[in-house]
């Protein structure tokens, strides 16, 4: 796989980073968040009109059918301006799952509409008590009629309140078969408890109480949840990946400029060799970051499943080590500056925190990777 940016890629990064910088300003991105909004309908608007939410969306359904080397051009610029909105899970994990499995209905009704930005779709798929395993799903749909009655509960829902709809997963009574469903946000029985995470995003926790779907709102079939599932995961991590690389770059950026004219002992820290060697450390974490979101990005075309979730695995834990260095050092290089909420510093760095804990945190994904190497 080629990484070196096409024309159209590279106009696609240039578009983005402009709009990033002169309209979704840190200020502006600050003001969303202490309102407890992910979701601006402006910006959202302008990134469906820029092509961002149906990038990798099938040309038939509405997108432009761009595989995963442009999605990672995306990702590196809404990590470097820390944008709020639900691309990667909308955008890119909805829209590979029911790309992949969804039934040509849910294919023709969702995934235009996905593209557009008319709507926003998002997995539900933790539980309290499961970690990262959704094999160990307790929430059940039992049959009943022609569809399914689903009770339990799901938590850190990504972006749940702004969702038109959950990919939910549940087990189906008396099997062990993990199913995957499309559920309207606004089914009966269905509850959402909205909140703030530690980086500036909003998360929730869902409630279904006997909540009545149609045969057709399964995705695939009834055995297929946990693949179906699996790859709206896949292509989350890649972009996650893809998107700490971006914010240490940024962050990287915003460091060294401090540095060049933070003036101590009548010249600037950046003169120092001691602190000159720290950002050559934090220089060198970020491109292996940046090296491992390519891993990242082409672990979603290789065929073994086993070397697919290996090379993933390993994208994973490395952005997450990378990242908690390049902030770590950030925070210090800025001194007690670096500790306030005036500077962008630590927004940053709550970002780059909250990464390793989506989509399985660095214990869970050695865990696995150690799993596929025994197998």
């Amino acid at each position: 796989m080629d990484f070196t940016y096409s024309e159209e890629q590279q106009m696609l990064a240039d578009s983005l980073r402009r709009f990033i910088d002169t309209e979704y300003t840190f200020e502006a991105r600050r003001k969303s968040a202490r309102q407890g909004e992910s979701l601006d309908r402006g910006v959202w608007n302008k990134l469906a009109e820029m092509g961002v939410l149906g990038l990798t969306v099938p040309a038939d359904f509405g997108g432009f059918g761009e595989g995963p080397a442009s999605q990672l051009v995306v990702q590196r610029e809404l990590g470097r301006g820390l944008v709020l909105e639900p691309v990667t899970p909308s955008g890119v994990m909805a829209a590979a799952v029911l790309s992949a499995y969804g039934s040509d209905a849910q294919r023709q009704e969702w995934l235009p509409a996905i593209a557009s930005g008319e709507r926003i779709v998002t997995l539900a798929y933790l539980e309290p008590t499961t970690r990262y395993r959704p094999e160990s799903a307790r929430a059940s749909a039992e049959r009943s009629g022609d569809g399914y009655v689903i009770s339990g509960t799901k938590s850190v829902v990504w972006h749940g309140a702004a969702a038109d709809a959950y990919l939910l997963t549940a087990r189906i009574s008396g099997s062990n078969e993990i199913a995957l469903f499309l559920v309207p946000r606004d089914s009966k029985g269905l509850g959402v408890t909205a909140y703030p995470t530690i980086d500036g995003l909003r998360a929730a926790d869902l409630s279904l109480q006997n909540v009545t779907v149609p045969a057709s709102a399964l995705v695939g079939q009834a055995a297929d949840g946990l693949a179906a599932l699996g790859v709206g995961l896949e292509h989350g991590i890649a972009a996650l990946c893809a998107e700490g690389a971006g914010a240490m770059e940024k962050l990287i950026q915003i460091t060294g400029e401090y540095l060049g004219t933070r003036q101590q002992f009548g010249k600037p820290l950046a003169s120092f060799q001691a602190l000159q060697h720290r950002m050559a450390d934090m220089l060198v974490q970020k491109e292996l970051a940046l090296s491992m979101a390519y891993v990242a990005a082409q672990a979603l075309d290789e065929t073994d499943p086993a070397a697919r979730r290996r090379m993933l695995s390993a994208a994973k834990v490395t952005v997450a080590r990378a990242g908690r260095f390049v902030g770590q050092q950030a925070v210090q290089l800025h001194g007690g500056m670096g500790m306030t909420d005036e500077l962008s510093v630590g927004d940053y760095f709550k970002r780059l925190t909250m990464l390793d804990q989506l989509l399985g945190d660095s214990d869970y994904h050695l865990q696995r990777f150690g799993e596929v190497m025994e197998a």
